[in-house]
């Protein structure tokens, strides 16, 4: 299949288309701000336990204890959407019709954990005024390259041929179309059933290079890459498809549910590409994970776009790889009148890591971001990763943002 123009891609989705509050005061203050323009939302994540449950093999009670207590702590920061991630590794944290219940609830994969964790999220967020935006991750199936180690009855182990390893983890392979049509299947199963306010991405897509090792698409790229100048085109047309494809079921299966993307914060460097930010990264989601996200912006394919700048706020005349000083305006200037919303990813993590400089230490940092983004009038919001630390907040980094601005 060849390159798809702009109206071939056009044509291709309308065919598809036929002070802090407590927990007891979600039901008088309905704390949802976004509806004036602003997203106040934080990410909580499932792969290896990072933020929920805590381990794997608690009981049923106990996950959902916990899961209750990130949904309470979202509301006291008054927070408005959480972003929870229920399908981190091609597999899922609700009864699947497709992917095997996540290792990350018992310890085995496939186990039912004897409770529905994605139906209760949205019942209890929303009971709580919060939105529930569920977070999935496309290719990713496994943080290993032995797919003994996946349950007998793993799509992936069904379908060896669409696994590549590379990096030290098992992917599905983007460029083959009966892959990007069961993942999406996979993912809009979550849709089907239960009223989510929005399909959420993270910024994997192909995956991040690794120094020394060549992702084997070879074989795809011989069936399917005819038409285009080289690998990278190709690439990028199949992540094209992929965003494109699932925007266009997203309205089909509810149209009032949004359709959001969370990428790595830097496009292309303006070295690279006139376009691009007057950063210096070593990573360009456009060449390095094939990924368009400012084309996804400009055509207008999806709903909000929420860029990862977990960079320090430094003077502009700063010789540094990435600055968030820099990336909010460029930023502001890809959604500027798209009508795509913007909300900008803040890296919450750093605040008090004693591993980070010295600027991360100082609890204001944080908040003295959201004041520079407060000038463009195209920022609605932010995203705070991720939910543990939203909830320990070290050194009192989200609470000077919750007083400075919430």
């Amino acid at each position: 299949m060849g390159r798809l123009s702009r109206r071939a891609f056009a044509l291709a989705a309308a065919a598809t288309l036929s002070g802090f509050a407590t927990a007891g005061d979600a039901a008088a203050h309905t704390n949802k701000p976004r509806a004036a323009g602003e997203m106040r939302g934080m990410w909580l994540a499932t792969v290896s336990n990072r933020d929920w449950p805590s381990r794997t093999g608690l009981t049923a009670a106990q996950q959902r204890t916990e899961l209750l207590a990130h949904l309470d702590t979202a509301v006291r920061r008054r927070l408005n959407a959480v972003m929870f991630q229920v399908r981190p590794t091609a597999d899922a944290l609700w009864p699947s019709s497709y992917e095997p219940w996540s290792q990350y609830l018992t310890g085995v994969q496939g186990r039912n954990p004897g409770w529905d964790p994605l139906g209760t999220a949205v019942t209890e967020a929303h009971a709580r005024g919060l939105e529930l935006h569920a977070w999935f991750n496309p290719y990713r199936i496994a943080n290993h390259t032995d797919p003994t180690r996946l349950v007998a009855n793993h799509p992936a182990r069904e379908h060896p041929g669409w696994v590549v390893p590379y990096g030290g983890k098992l992917y599905y392979n983007p460029g083959l179309p009966q892959v990007r049509a069961f993942v999406q299947d996979a993912m809009l199963d979550a849709l089907r059933k239960y009223a989510i306010d929005a399909v959420h991405w993270d910024d994997y897509f192909y995956p991040y290079p690794v120094a020394g090792e060549v992702f084997d698409d070879d074989a795809a790229y011989a069936a399917y890459g005819a038409g285009f100048p080289d690998r990278a085109a190709w690439r990028r047309d199949n992540i094209d498809r992929l965003v494109l494809e699932t925007a266009a079921r997203i309205k089909q299966i509810r149209p009032t549910a949004r359709f959001g993307i969370s990428p790595f914060g830097v496009w292309r460097n303006a070295a690279t590409d006139p376009l691009g930010s007057p950063t210096q990264a070593g990573v360009e989601t456009y060449d390095d994970l094939h990924a368009d996200t400012r084309k996804w912006v400009r055509e207008h394919w999806i709903d909000y776009i929420c860029p990862q700048l977990y960079w320090l706020a430094q003077p502009l005349d700063q010789q540094v790889p990435a600055n968030y000083s820099a990336l909010v305006p460029w930023w502001a200037d890809v959604a500027r009148g798209t009508g795509v919303q913007l909300y900008i990813g803040e890296a919450l993590y750093k605040a008090g890591d004693p591993a980070q400089p010295a600027a991360w230490q100082d609890p204001a940092e944080l908040s003295r971001h959201l004041t520079l983004a407060a000038r463009y009038p195209e920022v609605k919001g932010h995203v705070f990763f991720a939910a543990k630390e939203v909830g320990a907040d070290r050194i009192g980094a989200m609470a000077r943002v919750v007083a400075d601005h919430y």
